[in-house]
């Protein structure tokens, strides 16, 4: 049995360099990686590098009133947009009873995060009653009017989210019929108001109003002629215009409103809410592999919500370009309207229209996180400096440089040849530290705070933990008696299961503290578990092998008095000798003293 056992032992001892040759070639890989990305340093959060800070002031909504579960809950639902794609270190918290603080680091896509933060009202869908080009776009054809034959403009609500023309909504697996021809320009809004009361069958591909003229009650008159002139006057291309239209409408309201579509503005005539925000049970991007569809932006509906979607689609169905499209109007903007061919029933639906992979994730952001129980009135942008974080950074910096300094003296003066393992080590760690962390900013939009680096100077200690821990249990085997090659292969079991147990431990409180918190103390967490994992490959796939290679170093191997690791400095025990027991006298011998 015991054979065997030290045939392994020789096997592991003699493959150090595999271990040594995979984390070079990782560090490489990586190292590589980052250079081709680009970035080549850390992004830096908004106390580092700056960004911008917007405050928001709730306002009573009809039916819900300024309280702390209501502040709680648009609080999450902020969070959550500006931090859908990942952890970009943006921070939401109320102050007082009634703002909000959003803090956008400098470095992420601020604009499209401040777009998504204001855009505080409630979630609508409605049917368009008309649609065409505002300002000087009227006068040139619609960039929906292709010769590939796509429908009327299909505009998104901000930059960050502009979708393509001919955007339909399907349900999944559904067929989809092509789009209708353009629309003209200049149509009636008196005959879209009054075909929008009452749907009826329309002629394929007409590109007219689908319903029959009919005059609209007396008592809607005044209306009708208000918003013939809303519509009429109503110029997109102007900011002052933007900011007034849809605004103040009343989900049973008809009313106008604006959208955007490769920089050129488009009008709308909407109709009634059909479908609220909060009736979108989920929202999601995904990239259709089963046809040409590609980006596509998948909806779920609650029971209710369900209900009214068919009931929405099956009548839009039935009309011409393009009151057979839908508007989702978010904060009185439309940021999507999709045409629809067929009733969509079950309670699952298909926006496709050759989005692009930012753009179908932007409009399932909005549609997910769109409907907040209370509206906001944005108070205040101003852009934040990063001087008294920088400031800090560097006191920060300058105070762990001196805490390393002593520690890497210690080493020296306590362990002697070995601190060189320990400083190598602390190396490895800090450089595969350094090249994901930069990687993590453009992949998951990680930033660097100050919390996050003192996680990073928290982890100094506990990597050099695991080195002494190595380290003691290698003397302790030498005090035993025994020479370093074995006593190196003998200390690395019990090491490393203290070593694991202590990451463990530091991991898991890392992850809770990720979980249950928000902001700069996630960065904290997260920086610390980051290193708590890394300290674990390090130790396994470097300080180990490069300790089995120096053991048969004979400045090592033989106990030099500056190598840390000699015997008569750390007391050792004579080694253990078998003696042989003198042989006895021979049967029928004489002794000769008896003699």
């Amino acid at each position: 049995m015991a054979a065997p056992k030290r045939g392994r032992s020789a096997s592991a001892q003699s493959k150090p360099g595999r271990s040594l040759a995979l984390i070079l070639i990782a560090i490489v890989a990586l190292t590589g990686g980052m250079f081709l990305s680009g970035h080549t340093t850390p992004r830096l959060g908004i106390d580092l590098a700056g960004g911008t800070s917007i405050t928001l002031k709730a306002k009573a909504d009809q039916g819900s009133a300024i309280n702390k579960a209501n502040m709680d809950t648009a609080v999450d639902i902020m969070n959550r947009r500006v931090n859908g794609l990942g952890v970009s270190e943006a921070e939401v918290q109320t102050q007082g009873n009634d703002n909000i603080i959003v803090n956008i680091p400098k470095g992420t896509n601020s604009k499209e995060a401040q777009q998504q933060v204001g855009t505080t009202a409630k979630l609508y869908f409605r049917p368009v009653l008309a649609a065409e080009p505002s300002g000087p776009a009227a006068q040139s054809p619609s960039p929906s009017a292709s010769s590939s034959g796509s429908s009327s403009p299909k505009p998104s609500g901000s930059p960050s989210s502009t979708a393509s023309s001919g955007q339909q909504a399907t349900s999944p697996g559904g067929s989809t019929s092509p789009t209708a021809t353009a629309t003209s320009q200049g149509r009636a809004v008196s005959d879209a108001l009054k075909a929008g009361s009452t749907p009826s069958p329309s002629a394929s591909g007409s590109g007219k109003p689908s319903a029959t003229p009919s005059a609209p009650p007396s008592s809607g008159s005044a209306a009708t002629s208000k918003l013939q002139a809303q519509y009429a006057a109503l110029d997109c291309t102007k900011a002052t215009d933007r900011a007034k239209a849809g605004k103040n409408a009343k989900p049973g309201d008809t009313t106008v409103a604006c959208g955007e579509i490769d920089g050129a503005w488009y009008k709308y005539l909407l109709g009634p809410a059909a479908v609220d925000g909060t009736e979108v049970k989920k929202a999601q991007a995904v990239f259709n592999t089963q046809s040409a569809a590609g980006w596509q932006v998948q909806m779920t509906f609650t029971g209710s919500g369900s209900k009214k979607f068919a009931d929405i689609t099956g009548q839009l169905a039935q009309k011409g370009d393009p009151q057979n499209q839908f508007g989702i109007v978010l904060d009185g903007d439309v940021v999507s309207s999709p045409v629809v061919h067929e009733a969509i029933t079950g309670g699952q639906a298909e926006i496709s229209g050759s989005f692009k992979q930012e753009e179908a994730q932007s409009l399932a952001n909005m549609l997910s996180y769109g409907a907040l129980p209370l509206s906001f009135q944005e108070q205040s942008v101003t852009t934040v400096t990063a001087a008294l974080g920088g400031e800090q950074l560097h006191a920060g910096l300058l105070a762990g440089a001196i805490g390393l300094a002593l520690v890497v003296i210690y080493l020296v003066v306590y362990y002697r040849g070995l601190s060189i393992v320990a400083m190598a080590s602390l190396l490895v760690s800090a450089i595969l530290t350094y090249v994901i962390m930069s990687l993590l900013g453009p992949a998951i939009h990680f930033a660097l705070n100050l919390p996050a680096v003192c996680g990073a100077i928290v982890a100094i200690g506990i990597t050099a933990d695991s080195f002494i821990v190595y380290f003691e249990r290698i003397r302790d085997e030498i005090r035993e008696g025994r020479s370093l090659r074995p006593a190196v292969e003998r200390a690395w079991p019990r090491a490393r299961r203290t070593i694991l147990v202590s990451d463990f431990v530091s991991f898991l409180a890392a992850a809770v503290l990720f979980i249950v918190t928000v902001g700069k103390v996630q960065g904290f967490a997260f920086t610390l578990g980051l290193t708590t994992l890394l300290d674990v490959v390090v130790v396994f796939f470097f300080t180990k092998p490069l300790m089995t290679l120096l053991a048969r170093r004979k400045f090592f191997a033989n106990g030099h008095k500056w190598s840390g690791l000699d015997p008569k400095g750390l007391g050792a025990k004579p080694p253990l000798r078998r003696t042989r027991r003198p042989a006895g006298p021979a049967a029928g011998s004489v002794d000769p003293k008896e003699a």
